[in-house]
């Protein structure tokens, strides 16, 4: 069956995607990763994100001291490499155990 996608739709899906934006970033940095190579574990994943969407989102999880980050020169250009520093992991685990909430209450919810 095929979904007709309207405006309303699609929408409504990108607000979805950027809520849990977060919490698929902060999971995939509990090792040290640069922007490339997090656009690659996201995607592979099922989570595709945009460079101007990820650049800009840990800027801000670093502002607000849940990330790390460190200049790494090994093969080819400097790249900035992030890392959940304790903090971060900490509100990962919250945010996580929150989601797996959500998900069990909406699959009661969608299951009536």
């Amino acid at each position: 069956m095929v979904a007709i996608r309207d405006g309303n739709a699609q929408k409504l899906e990108t607000e979805l995607r950027r809520g849990v934006l977060v919490l698929a970033v902060l999971s995939q940095l509990r090792t040290a990763q640069y922007g490339y190579s997090l656009r690659q574990a996201l995607a592979g994943r099922g989570m595709p994100i945009e460079e101007g969407t990820l650049y800009p989102l840990l800027r801000r999880l670093e502002d607000q001291g849940l990330l790390a980050s460190d200049w790494r020169i090994e093969e080819g250009p400097p790249r900035r490499y992030y890392k959940l520093n304790a903090k971060g992991a900490r509100l990962c685990d919250e945010l996580a155990a929150n989601w797996r909430g959500l998900v069990k209450a909406m699959d009661g919810l969608l299951a009536d």
